[in-house]
């Protein structure tokens, strides 16, 4: 059964039977404090210093594996396919590249969409497959504006979506992101409470043909 705990703006601890990951480590530019979360794996979207700060992180086992990169990787029985995308709408040439994993861990199928800064194509969608779990900016700034979030929430299909990457009121760059208001609000969300650690299985998801449903986390360090 994994568990989720959103640690603040792209970060996230995942941790199952199979191992615990850590998405996107941010440095001190954000604004806030990520604490010594511990993991075995560690994702990173794109390199920079709100999403790459590995050495934040405590390696559970002898060696802290990092993935940076796109490609098919397998690592303790956890599946990892790292989609190229780029972090803006000019294939790269203004902020670079970005990668987003697709995460399969005791059954359930993440995706983390990184600093994603355009629509996907049709190959792309293809590439990610079935997502059960859809972690999505939905500040806009530098990444997908929400509408653009929602248009791809419609493509991609997943059954749960938690987004990310917007202004909290404790991050340094707040000016630069919307609130997540913004956001629940053209996803028809009227009111919400946040969640404090998510923990799922691939029965407790909403089915295939129901709605997908959206669940807004509430930041906290590792527990």
């Amino acid at each position: 059964m994994p568990d989720i705990l959103y640690l603040g703006h792209s970060c996230f601890r995942l941790r199952g039977r199979d191992g615990t990951i850590i998405t996107d480590p941010y440095n001190r530019s954000a604004g806030l404090d990520i604490g010594r979360p511990t993991a075995h794996l560690v994702t990173v979207s794109h390199h920079h210093p709100d999403h790459n700060n590995v050495q934040a992180v405590k390696p559970l086992r002898e060696q802290l594996v990092v993935l940076d990169g796109p490609g098919e990787y397998e690592v303790g029985g956890v599946l990892i396919n790292g989609v190229q995308s780029y972090h803006d709408k000019a294939q790269g040439a203004e902020r670079g590249r970005n990668t987003i994993y697709v995460i399969h861990l005791d059954d359930v199928v993440f995706c983390h969409l990184g600093d994603l800064g355009h629509r996907l194509s049709k190959s792309q969608i293809e590439e990610l497959g079935v997502v059960d779990v859809l972690f999505v900016p939905a500040g806009g700034g530098e990444t997908i504006s929400p509408s653009e979030a929602i248009e791809l929430i419609s493509e991609i299909e997943p059954r749960l979506v938690i987004p990310m990457h917007y202004a909290s009121g404790q991050q340094s760059f707040d000016m630069q992101l919307l609130p997540i208001d913004k956001f629940a609000h053209e996803m028809g969300l009227k009111e919400w409470a946040s969640e404090a650690k998510l923990s799922i299985t691939a029965s407790s998801l909403p089915a295939e043909d129901d709605q997908t449903r959206v669940v807004i986390m509430e930041a906290r360090h590792e527990g």
